[in-house]
């Protein structure tokens, strides 16, 4: 930032002055063909793309659900295992240190990769530290040890999953980012049958420790991918902060500051309040409240249900091998396929069809296990068939939504605004859900849950019902695309 006197007084320049607000145009645009939908996988930035999402999703089962097969399998309680999944906090409040992020320089990383790239390597490293820490623990002589460094890493996957979701966002434009976001979602599945059945697979026969251990090895995929990248032109170009208008209009109220409270308070303007203040500026207080309710409730099904699936699997006797073959390696196999549809119903059908999909979806995969779990007997082909149908409505029902946020982001503030949004999706669930469905298991069981969990999802429904009729989100973009 330029340094400036105190009593100078600043103008904004055009560079800095905000464009009218305008509507995006909407993910994947005019409804169109089939191939021309598919042939949007082809483009390197969608290829790139893939191998980033594997770098975000490796870290997330090591402490969720593989880091809880883990602790029931050394006989941790369910209440304790539901409790540490609140670890996954860091996710949820990434929003506190996005502007960091979105605005700071590392020293010689951010000259020599750019501000995105040297966010993702920092992050990266942090992120392998930790899992190799992970490996040394022994949940049995007590999970404070294991608890750190899972909290530790869950800050640094939150953390890069903010530089990557800039880079995603600033690399294409709006009518790639469906295409984006399935490219994201097939790495992060990718990553999540590697740190489910992989680390299952390698838990079986060598132990946790070897398990985790090889996780660490795998953070390299995503240190060589970000080596490789470009940095993203919207990065570069973004003008001196304070050329933004809203923070010229702080400097000139306060010209009586010092140099150093000037710059600092130009920057929190900037980098804080300038993202909050363009996201209502463009959809209004009801209408932005409205959408944040939506996001917020849309993934409540998953998040409550994912840390007592696992201790579901060992509590009916399947056994590791068992739970990495059918739920972990077809289970999660089959979600590659849902994903690559997802990108495709979005560019085919848009945003609002896809979302309806995989609410609905959700619903009955849940329902599913509800019926799994009431069986005396459970086989291997009933846990295979909830699966393949939970895989493929997670599929749709994430990509639907990361594309859904994306498209309401900003460039100027691309890092800040979607960290708001998909901390507030996590939010609800983790606080209030997820950490707690230990002891909904406890007092009810497992069919009961299952029907629970699926029940979840009707919010979110609701509230999208009411979003189209209330209008400014998916109507104007269909103008726009007309």
């Amino acid at each position: 930032m330029s340094a400036t006197t105190p009593n100078d007084k600043v103008s904004a320049t055009p560079a800095g002055t905000a464009p009218p607000a305008t509507t995006a145009t909407p993910i994947g645009g005019a409804p169109r063909g089939w191939l021309q939908a598919l042939a949007v996988y082809g483009q390197l930035r969608v290829l790139s793309m893939i191998f980033l999402g594997f770098s975000a999703g490796l870290p997330f089962y090591l402490v969720f659900q593989t880091l809880s097969a883990w602790l029931r399998q050394e006989g941790i309680e369910r209440s304790t295992i539901g409790m540490l999944s609140w670890v996954g906090l860091a996710y949820t409040f990434k929003f506190v240190w996005s502007p960091i992020v979105d605005r700071a320089p590392i020293p010689f990383l951010t000259r020599w990769l750019g501000r995105r790239r040297s966010w993702m390597l920092l992050a990266q490293a942090g992120i392998a530290v930790c899992i190799v820490n992970m490996s040394w623990a022994s949940p049995s002589a007590g999970v404070g040890y294991l608890a750190v460094w899972a909290l530790l890493l869950a800050f640094s996957a939150a953390t890069q999953d903010i530089a990557i979701d800039a880079w995603r966002i600033e690399t294409a434009p709006v009518e790639l980012q469906g295409a984006m976001a399935a490219g994201y979602q097939i790495g992060y599945r990718v990553a999540l049958i590697t740190a489910s059945a992989g680390a299952f697979t390698i838990a079986d026969n060598f132990g946790w420790h070897a398990s985790y251990a090889t996780m660490a090895a795998l953070v390299s995929i995503g240190v060589i991918t970000t080596l490789l990248v470009k940095e993203p032109q919207a990065s570069l170009r973004r003008t001196s902060f304070d050329t933004e208008a809203r923070v010229v209009e702080w400097l000139n109220r306060n010209s009586h500051l010092g140099p150093r409270m000037r710059a600092a308070g130009a920057w929190f303007t900037g980098a804080v309040v300038c993202p909050f203040l363009d996201y209502f500026s463009r959809y209004g207080l009801k209408l932005g409240v409205l959408v944040f309710g939506f996001a917020a409730t849309y993934r409540l099904t998953e998040y409550t249900m994912g840390p007592m699936a696992n201790p579901f699997y060992i509590d009916h006797g399947y056994s590791l091998t068992e739970i990495a073959r059918v739920v972990k390696l077809y289970g999660l196999g089959a979600s590659l396929i849902g994903v690559v549809i997802a990108g495709a119903l979005i560019a085919r059908f848009g945003l609002l069809r896809s979302l309806i999909i995989g609410s609905v979806m959700i619903m009955l995969s849940n329902l599913g296990f509800s019926l799994l779990a009431s069986t005396m007997s459970p086989t291997l082909f009933g846990l295979g068939a909830v699966n393949v149908v939970d895989n493929l409505a997670q599929a749709i029902h994430g990509t639907s939504l990361i594309a859904f946020m994306s498209s309401l982001t900003s460039p100027k503030y691309t890092a800040t605004q979607y960290a708001l949004f998909s901390s507030l999706y996590t939010m609800p669930g983790k606080l209030f859900f997820e950490g707690t469905s230990g002891f909904v298991v406890e007092a009810i069981d497992y069919p009961l849950f299952f029907a629970y969990t699926a029940s979840l999802s009707l919010p979110a429904l609701a509230i999208l019902w009411w979003l189209v009729r209330r209008g400014g989100v998916f109507d104007e973009r269909r103008a726009a695309a007309a």
